[in-house]
């Protein structure tokens, strides 16, 4: 076989487009005919060939044509990328220009509306102007995206969706949208409370902030502070610690339940002596902070609304929200059974405003193991949690900053990826860590709340807010850190004798207990037969001096 040719570049064929009139040969020139000559009438005329379609790089070229644009080689200007810089990363003039253009086109973020609609019409006729209204929106949406420093969401683009949202706040009484304590106002949509009171101005919306105990309580009041300030109706729980708390009861009746079927008529006046000991005094949580338990919720429901019911006597609340912010989890927790499976049936997305697509990853609105760029939302995550806190949650030990970066800098992306990659044993078949799966099971801690970060309200200064979440654990870290001799922990790690298996054949053959065999004997190479000569310097191991 012949040696393959190699492909030619792109910056090769730019050139060779560019110049393939002036690279003919003469030799080639002097045996064309008269007629192949560009010298005869047709010679520079006017180029009157339509073009309707053209791909990139003819259109690139034809472009800087019509601009008069030259290629030539720009030397001295040399720019050295770092593969340590934090990729996809906002700066401070980036995050405020966004903050500007957000601002300016909040007016144009809506959910689609339901056309008016009576009984008498006839159903092609709704199903054709909701299908109108729906195509509007959307292309409203996308004009929207196309303008600078906008970031949408990926909204929900089935329409059968958006009908099922229509008839749960036309049906419902109370609507309330379940957001995540860690980021709320990313996951409310304020155009649909707008839409819940067009459709009928006796409507009530609320907040219901679930994971509410993955804040503290000083971060909990500063949030009820600023939804008090904005006139939000909001409320704390937690649907986690309720089913928790649920599971718990239950063992505890049938515990008991167990011990009284055995215990003797002796039992009760142990039980009155118990019974009359004084529980233990809790401390008193402000009731602005405080979080709901299930019975405090389905109370609230009931007293919140006291106008006309669409159902009379009865209060229909409809939950609304993104995807893994717990609306099954609160379904369970309130009916105390299984009524709904948990990220059986994935929320709705609303079209809300983000900086990057980093974001919707660390929020847990895209699926993290459909994401192909693991950079940047890694980054993400680690300007957000402090160095201390990724070295002790995952035992390993990141590089420092070289000298001349700034010493209290985060780790970069690639620094994480690489240690924790050396530390679990993923490898690519080069030998080099894995970044990408190590990155998905760093991105799903992050959005399970292993590795916690809580944003703050606007106003509030974000490092001052998480002091109160990381100050007790970051001074026990570092308690750990100065209490620990490192001379005798660098001894005790060289000196110890370690049983090493890994990268090592496994025997084959049938095995038996250890306790059958001697310390250093191999059971497997035992195959029980008698007539089976030996090796002789097995036979005669013990005459060895």
């Amino acid at each position: 076989m012949g040696k393959k040719k190699a492909s030619d570049s792109l910056g090769k064929s730019i050139i060779k487009h560019r110049f393939k009139t002036t690279t003919k040969s003469r030799s080639k020139e002097a045996w064309l005919h008269s007629s192949e000559l560009d010298d005869g009438s047709d010679w520079n005329r006017i180029n009157l060939k339509s073009v309707t379609e053209q791909s990139n790089l003819d259109d690139f070229l034809a472009t800087a044509e019509l601009a008069g644009t030259e290629f030539q080689a720009e030397r001295l200007n040399v720019h050295f990328v770092s593969p340590q810089l934090q990729e996809g990363i906002l700066t401070k003039d980036q995050v405020q220009q966004i903050e500007i253009a957000h601002k300016d086109n909040r007016h144009l973020l809506r959910i689609p509306r339901r056309p008016a609609w009576s009984v008498e019409d006839a159903a092609e006729l709704v199903q054709k102007n909701e299908r109108e209204a729906f195509a509007l929106w959307r292309q409203q949406l996308g004009e929207l995206q196309e303008k600078e420093h906008i970031v949408l969401t990926p909204y929900e683009k089935n329409l059968e969706v958006w009908r099922q949202l229509w008839r749960v706040i036309e049906r419902s009484d109370i609507v309330v949208q379940i957001v995540d304590a860690r980021n709320p106002l990313l996951f409310r949509c304020e155009d649909v409370e707008t839409y819940a009171k067009e459709v009928s101005p006796h409507k009530m919306t609320m907040l219901l902030i679930n994971k509410a105990d993955l804040l503290t309580a000083s971060q909990r009041k500063k949030w009820a502070e600023y939804f008090q300030a904005n006139g939000i109706r909001a409320v704390f729980w937690s649907a986690a610690q309720e089913n928790h708390a649920l599971e718990l009861k239950a063992i505890q009746e049938a515990e008991s339940a167990d011990e009284e079927s055995e215990s003797s008529e002796e039992d009760p006046p142990q039980k009155e002596e118990a019974a009359a000991t004084p529980p233990k005094e809790e401390p008193v949580e402000d009731e602005k902070c405080k979080m709901l338990s299930r019975e405090e919720l389905i109370q609230l429901f009931q007293q919140l609304h006291q106008g006309p019911k669409v159902v009379e006597g009865v209060t229909a609340v409809g939950l609304v929200g993104f995807p893994n912010v717990g609306k099954s989890s609160t379904v369970n927790a309130l009916y105390q059974e299984k009524k709904a499976a948990v990220s059986s049936t994935p929320g709705l997305v609303f079209p809300t405003f983000v900086f990057s697509r980093a974001e919707l990853v660390v929020n847990g609105i895209l699926p993290i193991d459909e994401n192909r760029d693991h950079v940047a939302p890694v980054g993400l995550v680690c300007q957000r949690i402090p160095r201390v806190v990724l070295e002790e949650t995952y035992g390993i030990r990141l590089p420092l900053p070289q000298e001349g970066e700034d010493p209290h800098r985060p780790p970069s992306a690639l620094e994480l990826l690489d240690a924790y990659g050396c530390m679990r044993g993923f490898m690519t078949q080069r030998g080099q860590p894995d970044g990408p799966r190590g990155s998905r099971y760093i991105l799903k801690d992050y959005v399970q709340g292993k590795l916690l970060f809580c944003h703050p309200p606007p106003g509030v200064d974000e490092v001052e807010f998480q002091e109160d979440e990381t100050h007790d654990e970051l001074e026990e870290v570092t308690d750990n850190v100065k209490n620990t001799n490192i001379s005798d922990t660098l001894d005790d790690g060289f000196f110890r004798t370690r049983d090493v298996k890994a990268h090592s054949r496994a025997p084959s053959g049938p095995r038996q207990a250890s306790s059958q065999h001697k310390v250093g004997e191999k059971p497997w190479k035992k195959h029980h037969n008698r007539n089976k000569t030996g090796k002789l310097r097995r036979i005669f191991a013990h005459l060895d001096t």
